[in-house]
């Protein structure tokens, strides 16, 4: 990273002249008792989990509209309105999914033992005698010389994959991953299961099951659990979804072991296999059979979109996005216990509230125009994102950067900021000036097998050009012990994330969380004075860039 550094400051100074230091009274409206108190509201039994299309939908966007006018905000759709319509599907799966190998018919239980939905349009979805094929971890990859399908037709046949990228260990440090492929320890965007499922589909396979596994998918079954039981939603379109297949789901470890074993074939064996460039895809003998019925319903939801006009002439027509998604789980129609989604993510959207408030504490509206977007169905694919990115309000060539917010820092002040975006864009370099200045070091991410890049809605942005930046303080809490920080990230990621435990706590730590949206506003506002980021050379993102621009 320190040979970068100077290169980073570099491209900056070229961009924009230096910005003056943020007034104090804008940092200082930044308040840990009004995040609380935010939260508190959007994680309540009243907002039941904030769903899609559901009363606590409705009571969410009125809500954050409300807050926005009280700060004194403008409605940030060029209409008039404080909100972006997004039209989606929402379907209510009752999955059935039996296999016949070797002449016996097992038949799982959902959601147990699977998960799967369909969002085809029919109300019933049957895919019959599927040959079942296992593809290792569905990748290709070009640019690793790498290709699980080697050419096989997968067209009508269910696939069987596993979950992230391929752990291909070091040459010289076997007890390591090699960092030449697939990015070492990091996940790549090969690794996600939106990706798999989109190949899936590209392939023309009836059907894609990923194969759970905890550690490689960073969360248990449960979280998989919660969310295949739950109700489905994909963007309103004609035709089928062309990101997935017709069936996408996803099986319990022991249950594809089991799967393998009447097939006479060892997971262990088979997975090592798929970690070499010659594996070729194996059939299982076998065949599938599913029927996916669906409830279905047009889901009118929303993104709420707030904006404070910038005050130069011609620099107002360029604008900066902080976003947030305001969606969570909703309820558990069986249970009816409500998954609050309080640091998922109440938090952010209490954040993005903080930051409009800052910007109006300052004495003079910044140059370029700010725009606050609080997104629908993250937790359903980023759909909010991705339709505000297809169907922008504002020209996204005039759209310099995204400023994305997922999970607020609860338990204390950090001596790091953690760069999940760290690598791609000019703004490493704004991000580590302004926590130099608060005495931190910016840190790239501390757990990168996460692949948290890939699973918020900054992604959305960045995949249509846009520079973005998404920040986590997970490491180097202060005054704490050495585990402290393993101790709450894991504690959280093992028994609260995506479960009904994410509620309120009225004695979470926000000191740190304050410090971190203090630094968005730092970084975005030096943006909004006229530093201009730009992508960097091995980005990913910069071809996608570069057309933006044209």
């Amino acid at each position: 990273m320190s040979a970068l550094r100077p290169l980073l400051f570099a491209a900056l100074a070229l961009a924009a002249p230096a910005c003056a230091e943020a007034p104090a009274k804008a940092l200082n409206a930044i308040s840990a008792q009004d995040l609380l108190a935010h939260i508190k509201t959007l994680a309540s039994d009243d907002f039941e989990g904030r769903a899609p299309g559901t009363a606590g939908e409705a009571k969410s966007v009125a809500y954050i509209q409300q807050e926005f006018k009280k700060l004194g905000l403008k409605p940030g759709n060029p209409d008039g309105s404080w909100v972006q319509a997004v039209p989606m599907r929402g379907q209510k799966p009752t999955p059935s999914f039996s296999y016949t190998i070797a002449g016996q018919k097992v038949a799982l239980g959902f959601p147990d033992d699977y998960v799967a939905h369909s969002s085809s349009q029919p109300d019933v979805v049957n895919v019959n005698n599927s040959e079942i094929v296992f593809v290792g971890y569905g990748v290709q990859a070009p640019e690793y010389g790498w290709d699980d399908y080697k050419g096989v037709d997968v067209r009508g046949k269910t696939i069987l994959m596993l979950i992230n990228d391929p752990a291909i260990p070091d040459p010289a440090h076997p007890d390591q991953l090699d960092p030449a492929m697939f990015k070492g320890k990091a996940m790549t965007y090969y690794g996600r299961w939106t990706y798999k499922y989109e190949i899936a589909a590209r392939l023309g396979a009836a059907a894609a099951i990923i194969i759970h596994e905890t550690r490689p998918a960073a969360y248990p079954w449960d979280v998989v659990r919660s969310g295949g039981n739950a109700e489905q939603f994909s963007l309103l379109r004609e035709g089928d979804d062309p990101d997935a297949p017709t069936v996408p789901g996803w099986i319990q470890l022991d249950k594809a072991k089991a799967m393998m074993a009447a097939a006479g074939y060892d997971f262990d064996t088979l997975k090592k296999q798929a970690l070499t460039r010659e594996f070729r895809p194996v059939s299982l003998k076998g065949t599938a059979d599913f029927r996916i019925g669906n409830i279905s319903r047009t889901v009118n939801s929303n993104n709420v979109v707030a904006k404070i006009e910038g005050s130069d002439p011609k620099l107002k027509n360029e604008y900066v996005i902080y976003s947030a998604h305001w969606d969570h789980l909703g309820m558990d129609a069986q249970t009816g216990k409500i998954y609050y989604g309080a640091l998922d993510n109440a938090s952010g959207v209490a954040a993005l509230l903080e930051l409009a408030k800052a910007y109006k504490a300052l004495p003079k509206a910044p140059k370029r125009s700010i725009l606050f977007i609080a997104t629908t169905a993250e937790e359903r694919g980023l759909l909010g994102a991705k339709y505000y990115a297809a169907h922008p309000l504002y020209p996204l060539k005039n759209t310099v950067t995204n400023i994305n917010i997922d999970g607020i820092n609860a338990w204390g002040k950090t001596a790091h900021i953690e760069n999940v975006t760290s690598g791609h864009s000019s703004i490493d370099g704004l991000l580590e000036k302004y926590a130099q200045g608060q005495g931190r070091r910016m840190e790239n991410d501390s757990r990168p097998e996460l692949g948290s890049f890939y699973r918020a809605d900054q992604l959305e942005f960045a995949r249509a050009g846009v520079p973005v930046l998404y920040t986590k303080a997970r490491s180097g809490y202060l005054n704490k012990p050495d585990n402290y920080a393993t101790e709450v990230v894991n504690n959280y990621f093992t028994h609260d994330y995506h479960q009904v435990t994410d509620s309120f706590h009225g004695d979470w730590d926000f000191s740190g969380g304050v410090q971190d949206i203090q630094l968005l506003f730092q970084v975005g506002l030096d943006i909004a004075q006229g530093a201009t980021p730009t992508w960097n050379a091995g980005s990913e993102f910069k071809a996608a860039g570069d057309r933006r621009l044209k």
